[in-house]
């Protein structure tokens, strides 16, 4: 068991979280139980997963993405309301770290991701150091590596670019970061992955030469959650149990 503020100091000091500008609060988000013994881990604090940490008897559900973010209207009704509503009915903390979780350089979704599809991670660069840049351990075309990627993340991703052509560097940062394309542009990669694509990423991929993959929000932050999950339960002897979706997005 530990205590509720020593697993969030934890946490926090862990991934840095006073480092980062963020636009979600990074922490604690809901209380519940003074101590943990049990955590549950999902990407998102959806209400499935907030169904399976009570199934589960979980004292604590620890996500990437929680239930505030600026853009979103601060009241407590609807959806969200009945999400807390679980949680406070169930006595279960939730506890969210987002970009600080994306960039953490081996529990992070970017260094899992990596791990995952066989990058090697050479720097890490651009906005609050939230992209990666490296190679691939196995030079490979960019039809044959986007084979291996709905492979492993079990997603068919969107490409765009020359199929034949061969991939040596690239550069990547997990979940919707397809805004970050010119600055992957810039670093002179040959492939850029992310999670989403919009319109204006075609385009830039054509008249640049620099192949884009969208892999997927879900699929490319599955597994920095799960890796803080594993550490922290390693840390304080807990139990952990992880959550996964079928979200295609």
């Amino acid at each position: 068991m530990v205590s509720r503020k020593d697993f969030s100091d934890w946490c926090a000091g862990t991934l840095q979280t006073a480092l980062f500008k963020d636009y979600a609060p990074n922490g604690l988000q809901v209380e519940g139980k003074a101590y943990i013994g049990k955590i549950a881990t999902s990407v998102t604090a959806s209400k499935a997963a907030i169904d399976f940490a009570v199934e589960q008897k979980a004292d604590l559900l620890l996500v990437h993405h929680g239930m505030f973010w600026k853009s979103e209207p601060p009241t407590v009704t609807g959806w969200k309301k009945e999400r807390i509503a679980a949680l406070l009915d169930n006595d279960i903390n939730m506890a969210a770290y987002h970009l600080p979780l994306d960039a953490h350089p081996e529990l992070g979704n970017n260094a899992q991701l990596a791990e995952k599809l066989g990058f090697t991670v050479e720097r890490r660069f651009g906005e609050q150091n939230l992209l990666n840049s490296g190679s691939l351990k196995q030079v490979r075309t960019l039809g044959a590596l986007a084979a291996h990627i709905e492979a492993v993340l079990q997603r068919k991703p969107a490409v765009v670019g020359d199929l034949n052509r061969e991939i040596r560097k690239v550069a990547w940062c997990s979940g919707g970061a397809q805004g970050f394309f010119q600055t992957a542009i810039d670093e002179g990669v040959d492939l850029y992955l992310t999670g989403e694509i919009s319109e204006a990423q075609y385009h830039l991929a054509n008249e640049t030469g620099t192949a884009f993959i969208s892999a997927g929000h879900h699929a490319t932050e599955r597994y920095g959650v799960r890796a803080l999950g594993e550490a922290a339960a390693a840390a304080f002897g807990l139990e952990v149990c992880h959550f996964d979706e079928n979200n295609p997005a």
